[in-house]
């Protein structure tokens, strides 16, 4: 037996129109160790406008429904599920895995050879419903809306391993954190600010330079107008900057090595503006830079972030809120790609 949900996804590859009502079906009750929720809010990632365009290394069974960070309320529990009672509200990981593995059970899921993004390569929160295992529910942070706690899973779980693991901030270092109003950096700025680092933030637009400063930054550096490499040692006694963090890649990757102090950490997420950079290898070498790779994060990096938010040491920062439709989620699309937004679109029922 079966129950037909509706849900928003795409039945082939291409730009936000294709962005679609769909009726798919659930099992009647959910399975064994998964829990149903209903969906109350969802969360816009780039992720999301990739897995929509097609990746070359990502076959999907089609119709998809995408959707990575989400927040909403238990309807069922399946047969073995240790989770909250219905009616509870939640929000969800966004990184499901085996539960089994060495990686896992190390409290290093996002290692699992088996690990899945809600919404990339398994079905996500576009719609009305969706079960996911128990192991992904976490509990709801405080007093948010739920358009405010879909804004936190996937880019603070993110900017959290960045800072805290890998780049390991600590309290007086410099971190410079690259374009300013991405749902990383935006984690990543009150990040730094928590541990009690100083932070330097850059963008091409005046506004969201102003938006990060009211979130902490303590400097704002304008990437068209001004040589961030440059500000950068002048705004550090010509040292450089402790830390940087980057999910750009492609010649802001390459100009990052330059801006770090003599054995600084570079930690990078991602390749929006290319995947290749250039780098010249004797600047790693001989300033013994450290070149850190970071994605996602291990769902108990999940549980420090939400205690913060709880506590007001982080927010989340929401830009705009979307009908859940088609047509909401298509204009979500759109106005994503225009790199216009400071912070998070949502989609809301």
């Amino acid at each position: 037996m079966t129950t037909k949900i509706r849900a928003i996804g795409f039945r082939s590859h291409g730009g936000p129109e294709v962005l679609e009502e769909l009726d798919l079906e659930l099992p009647a009750a959910p399975p064994a160790g998964t829990v149903r929720i209903r969906v109350l809010a969802v969360a816009l990632n780039h992720l999301d406008l990739w897995v929509r365009r097609g990746l070359p290394s990502l076959k999907l069974p089609l119709p998809h429904r995408l959707g990575s960070d989400i927040a909403g309320e238990i309807v069922a529990l399946g047969d073995g599920a240790v989770a909250p009672s219905p009616g509870t509200r939640v929000v969800l990981a966004p990184g499901t895995s085996c539960g089994v593995c060495e990686a896992c059970l190390g409290g290093r899921d996002n290692f699992c050879r088996r690990y899945h993004i809600l919404g990339e390569s398994t079905h996500g929160g576009y719609g009305d419903f969706l079960d996911v295992p128990a192991a992904n529910v976490l509990p709801w942070p405080g007093t948010l809306s739920p358009v405010e706690a879909a804004a936190i899973p996937l880019t603070f779980q993110t900017a959290w391993q960045m800072v805290v693991e890998r780049a390991a901030l600590r309290a007086g270092e410099t971190m410079l954190v690259h374009a300013a109003g991405a749902g990383v950096s935006v984690a990543a700025i009150q990040i730094g600010k928590m541990l009690g680092a100083r932070v330097i933030v850059t963008s091409t637009r005046e506004d969201k330079l102003a938006r990060a400063k009211e979130l902490g930054a303590d400097e704002g550096i304008h990437s068209t107008t001004q040589d961030f490499v440059a500000e950068s040692r002048r705004l550090t006694g010509k040292a450089g900057v402790d830390v940087v963090v980057e999910h750009l890649g492609g010649e802001v990757f390459e100009k990052s090595l330059l801006a770090l102090r003599n054995g600084g950490r570079l930690v990078t997420c991602g390749a929006t503006a290319g995947p290749r950079p250039t780098v010249d290898l004797r600047h790693v070498f001989f300033r013994q830079l450290s070149v850190l790779g970071s994605t996602m994060g291990s769902k108990a990096a999940l549980y420090p972030v939400l205690r913060a938010v709880e506590q007001g040491k982080l927010r989340p920062v929401v830009a705009e809120v979307f009908p859940m439709t088609a047509e909401g989620a298509r204009a979500a699309h759109t106005r994503l790609e225009a790199g216009a937004a400071f912070g998070k679109l949502v989609l809301a029922h």
